[in-house]
């Protein structure tokens, strides 16, 4: 557990401090911002941002359903949200190597009134509310340590210090990190945050649920033919490339300005250590479909991010004392409805009404020093969002038995099956592998860098940045299980799990060593999620570093 202070190290006070300005985080600050207002009460809040700027990190699909977006600020359409492309037509399909045909289009997938959007551009809109109604926010600044008081209670972060070596050494351009002071403490750092785990441990919010499951999405936007485009239509599949015994599917949005939204997402259960996430969407692109619509366009983006997959049984504890967790961190998301960020603004904000609740309830008006927000947990379970999420509870763990059962139990589930009284259980993903010697190695075809692309030039379009010569912040537990233990067992999967080439085996002197190109580094959080000895643990790179993805 941390100290409270550190003599070397500044403080700033807040009532109320948030790590992540997403959807979940800016939420949160406007919708307390707005009760207290009402009420003629002042509320400090400050937002902590490990991106370069808000938006710099923020990657989804995106069909956004406005829902939530209505409840927060309903006027948003007069205030100029950048909800400009309107989903026209839906389509869902089931691809075999060499063509595709139409399936039904589940309910849950229905978009109408939704809108196709860069969530990028999303973010920054909301963070130009929340700084309206005076919220700070402090964007290139990582939340790096909790903060605990002396009766255990969350008090708030530190910002990590700058300027150490490699070896974590101070150097003469070493500047300490700042410390932010919060009688609440929010977090929502988006999906297997890096202070969120060390939370979730130290108040052991997972007591007696299952894990949390993921899926890993790798996106690439193009600017294609107009005679090709269609604004608006939006297409999911299922089948080729994955096999049946595989989790995953594509999208693919037709925005504004001829361009595309492409993506695919793997479930992290995956089986084969051979298999990767990466080369899966390469050879998604040379299907006869897409490679028709994609021919004489260009590829201008890049980007890939773990997603939470386990639905309502896997979310934790939400409260604890001195904070709370909001969004993704927590894992509000609907599968089945392929959408996250209007579970994520709701629930930021039934979090903001629990959190303003125990300010009415103070004898002197004021936040209480490491106050558990328990009403948030009753909120939520009053809310329509949990209503939702519950009726899809075991739609995504039934895949976990394959494609077939997963589509007929999903199919069951929606016609009412939701209503009987169980629910499945989740799997941890890192304990899914076979052994290397059990599974069929896949051949990935070479890239043509027309159509299909390598790693490092994908790499290249996402911006990514990280100071040089500072302290490798993917962490080894030890430092021998990558070439001693994960190597035979499973051909070391993070060469192939991760979408950034981070992760290589090289041979030096005759023996293979387990080398890590961190400055590549995309913070999708994959190895973290997935390395089959949970030796990998991802933290907060110096300065922020990372993407910036601009309007991905």
């Amino acid at each position: 557990m941390s100290n409270q202070v550190r003599n070397d190290r500044e403080s700033m006070e807040y009532d109320v401090a948030i790590v992540g300005a997403g959807p979940a985080g800016l939420a949160t600050a406007i919708r307390l911002k707005q009760l207290a207002s009402e009420q003629n009460k002042d509320v400090s809040i400050c937002i902590l941002e490990k991106g370069s700027e808000v938006g710099a990190h923020l990657l989804s699909g995106a069909v956004f359903e406005p829902k939530a977006l209505g409840e927060l600020i309903p006027n948003w359409k007069e205030l100029g949200a950048p909800l400009k492309t309107e989903a026209k037509k839906d389509s869902f399909r089931f691809f075999t190597k060499t063509g595709s045909f139409g399936l039904p289009n589940p309910p849950q997938m229905n978009n109408h009134g939704n809108y196709i959007i860069s969530l990028g551009e999303l973010g920054r809109w909301l963070a130009t509310q929340a700084e309206g109604m005076g919220v700070e926010i402090f964007a290139g600044f990582a939340g790096a340590e909790v903060l605990y008081n002396e009766a255990g209670a969350v008090m708030g972060v530190a910002t990590g210090d700058m300027g150490l070596d490699a070896e974590g050494n101070k150097t003469e351009m070493f500047e300490p990190g700042v410390e932010i002071h919060a009688k609440q403490t929010i977090f929502a750092e988006g999906c297997h945050g890096s202070l969120t785990k060390q939370v979730i441990k130290q108040f052991d919010l997972r007591s007696d649920l299952t894990p949390q499951t993921y899926g890993l999405g790798v996106k690439e936007v193009w600017e294609i033919d107009a005679s090709k485009h269609k604004e608006g239509h939006i297409t999911h599949s299922i089948g080729w490339p994955m096999d049946t015994k595989t989790y995953g599917g594509s999208w693919l949005y037709h925005m504004d300005k001829n361009m595309v939204s492409i993506g695919f997402v793997v479930g992290l259960d995956y089986q084969n250590p051979y298999l990767s996430p990466f080369e899966e969407m390469q050879r998604f692109k040379t299907h006869p479909d897409i490679k028709a619509l994609l021919e004489g366009g260009r590829r201008v983006a890049y980007g890939a991010k773990t997603l939470v997959e386990g639905g309502l049984q896997s979310l934790p504890k939400l409260t604890f004392a001195g904070g709370a967790l909001v969004g993704d961190c927590a894992g509000f998301l609907n599968v089945p409805k392929i959408k996250g960020n209007h579970a994520a603004i709701k629930s930021g904000m039934l979090c903001a009404e629990a959190i303003f609740e125990a300010i009415e309830k103070s004898t002197d008006g004021q936040l209480e020093v490491g106050h558990e927000c328990v009403s948030y947990e009753t909120n939520f379970e009053k809310s329509w969002l949990y209503k939702e999420l519950y009726k899809v509870r075991n739609i995504r763990p039934g895949f976990h038995k394959g494609l077939w059962f997963g589509f007929i139990h999903s199919a069951f589930q929606t016609i009412g099956g939701w209503r009987l009284p169980y629910t499945l259980k989740i799997h941890a993903d890192h304990a899914q592998l076979i052994q290397a010697d059990k599974a069929e190695v896949i051949e990935y075809p070479k890239p043509d860098g027309i159509l299909t692309f390598d790693r490092l030039t994908s790499v290249q379009l996402s911006n990514t940045n990280h100071a040089e010569n500072q302290p490798c912040h993917l962490v080894l537990k030890d430092k021998t299980i990558p070439i001693q233990q994960n190597l035979p067992k499973y051909a070391e999967p993070a060469q192939r799990y991760c979408p950034a080439a981070v992760y290589e085996i090289i041979e030096e002197k005759g023996e293979k060593k387990f080398q890590i190109n961190a400055q590549n580094c995309i913070h999708c959080k994959t190895c973290d999620i997935k390395d089959p000895a949970q030796n990998i643990n991802w933290t907060t790179p110096q300065g922020g570093g990372g993407p910036n993805y601009g309007s991905m």
